[in-house]
């Protein structure tokens, strides 16, 4: 078993790596990530309906299912529906936002560090180190957001790109794990 604390370097670049790539994939490939969200087609509208909504997340209509008669029900699903994240006011801290990711994929890089610490001891090989967090890395960050297509409709295109983005940050993280690994 290696302690964790022999790990600071890794889980600091790893996290670093991902956060460099995934700053690479979200803003300067415009290609990538650009089409994800679309443009309603009477967006003032909209706007002017959520301006009195507080921050939060919601979902329209806001039924409760079960005691919906069969032609209630059967109409409701004639129309459509809508799951929302609002942010009101629309003010964005970019700096504060980049802040909590780096943190966020800390944290991340710890917990894979932890799986990596207890499972592979000192002078393990490359390719294991590698295997074992890079399995790990690949599902911390690749597949959370699947449900978002099974559950809320979230295109299965975009989802394909989050996994991708999970797999590329996975493999940095074993990349890096396995070039530190102690000796």
């Amino acid at each position: 078993m290696v302690p964790l604390t022999a790990l600071w370097l890794p889980i600091l670049l790893s996290a670093i790596f991902v956060f460099i790539m995934s700053n690479i994939l979200w803003m300067v490939l415009p290609f990538w990530h650009h089409g994800d969200y679309g443009r309603l087609p009477d967006e003032a509208t909209v706007l002017g309906a959520l301006k009195d909504a507080k921050s939060g997340q919601y979902i329209a209509p806001h039924v409760n299912w079960s005691k919906l008669t069969p032609e209630e029900r059967e109409a409701h699903t004639q129309k459509p529906m809508a799951f929302m994240l609002v942010r009101n006011p629309a003010a964005f801290s970019m700096a504060s936002a980049l802040i909590s990711w780096l943190v966020t994929l800390l944290v991340i890089s710890i917990l894979i560090a932890y799986v990596a610490a207890s499972t592979l001891p000192p002078g393990t090989h490359y390719r294991a180190v590698f295997r074992v967090v890079g399995t790990a890395g690949i599902l911390a960050y690749a597949f959370w957001t699947i449900s978002d297509s099974i559950w809320y409709g979230k295109p299965w295109s975009v989802t394909l790109k989050f996994v991708i983005d999970g797999v590329i940050y996975g493999l940095l993280t074993a990349g890096t794990f396995g070039w530190l690994w102690p000796r």
